[in-house]
């Protein structure tokens, strides 16, 4: 019997996406050698949508290891809109299925983070045999303890923090560095680690500005002519914690808040009189090629789900628990959101050596 295997990407693009198609393609070209055909599905949802599939070759899926993004592009189609009908009258899970029975799929296999899982998951409640694989450089998906490209970008921002080490000593300033994690902070947290930075906000700790801006202060009346932030972009300080998240962007908007790390930056700047500045590396932390621990971990995800298709073991998603790579039911994972705990120990890692987290 041959299986007709479709394979979509979704959500924003990241590290080890190629690296995970192409763990995939060569485990079931391996296993099931001339009874198997891998369908490209374009632009992730949308193309399931629209059928812009493609019957691809062995050969598509060679030097691609080492290749950031995606060979079969990527979109956000929000899972909030999926069983929306727009203007364009297009009821989209219905579509979606459609071009998995055109296709004459036999299983679809979803790379994409939360977002993507919750899709993916609306998918296998609909009947269709759905094996989700987790990106995303926020390792914010439930139930796995590491995803595809957030190592990638934690040595990115690494990079990028040891970079602002010596501009920042050389001129005697402050240097807040917005880290992307706009709900969880594992990448701030890490990078900011990795990086050497002095303080660490993440979305999970409210900061205090007044403790963020006394840190400085102790640092340069010890003489440390600088100091690094490692800012998540969706810190929000105590008081914002109080409010609901409407009321929170209500607060910001009026306020003429532009993103976490500016206001952070000037409130600093005009507490403490020391000199500060910002820097925002933004999507060069999706891009270029991934680590080695990504490549590796890409393929033994695409390894794993190329055995549950062997298993016609479908409703799952992929997952790295402890050491072992496994899986997890979709409709555990999707929807929820791995948190930083605030006892987690690489905070208490952080505090051990004196990194404030504001709080």
């Amino acid at each position: 019997m041959k299986r007709r295997i479709g394979i979509l990407t979704s959500g924003g693009d990241c590290p080890g996406l190629n690296a995970t198609i192409r763990g995939v393609a060569k485990a079931c070209y391996e296993r099931f050698d001339n009874d198997v055909e891998i369908i490209g599905i374009q632009d992730g949802y949308q193309g399931l949508i629209d059928n812009q599939c493609k019957l691809m070759n062995p050969s598509d899926f060679s030097g691609i290891l080492t290749t950031g993004g995606t060979i079969f592009g990527t979109k956000r189609t929000p899972f909030k809109l999926m069983k929306v009908v727009g203007d364009d009258n297009v009821d989209k899970v219905k579509s979606m299925k459609k071009t998995y029975k055109d296709q004459k799929l036999d299983c679809l296999l979803t790379l994409g983070g939360n977002g993507t899982h919750k899709t993916a998951n609306l998918l296998s409640e609909e009947g269709l045999n759905v094996i989700g694989l987790p990106k995303t450089i926020d390792n914010d998906i439930w139930g796995t303890s590491v995803t595809f490209g957030f190592h990638t970008a934690v040595d990115i921002a690494t990079d990028v923090i040891d970079r602002l080490h010596t501009t920042a000593n050389s001129h005697g300033r402050i240097l807040v560095v917005e880290i992307m994690g706009n709900k969880a902070g594992w990448l701030t947290l890490y990078a900011g680690m990795a990086g050497g930075a002095d303080m660490i906000v993440i979305p999970e700790i409210p900061y205090d500005i007044e403790k963020l801006s006394a840190a400085c202060e102790k640092r340069a009346s010890a003489g440390k002519g600088f100091s690094i932030l490692a800012v998540a972009e969706g810190a929000f300080d105590t008081e914002e914690a109080k409010m609901k998240k409407k009321e929170r962007a209500k607060y910001r908007a009026e306020a003429g808040i532009t993103t976490a790390s500016n206001r952070i930056a000037k409130q600093i700047e005009a507490n403490t009189g020391l000199e500060t500045r910002v820097c925002v590396p933004g999507h060069m932390l999706r891009g270029g090629s991934p680590s080695a621990y990504d490549r590796i971990l890409a393929t033994q995800f695409g390894v794993h789900a190329a055995e549950l298709i062997a298993q016609n073991k479908y409703g799952y998603a992929v997952a790295k628990i402890g050491d072992r790579i496994s899986e997890n039911k979709l409709e555990d994972v999707a929807g929820k959101t791995k948190f930083v705990p605030e006892d987690d120990q690489m905070v208490k890692t952080a505090r051990d050596i004196g990194i404030s987290f504001g709080d």
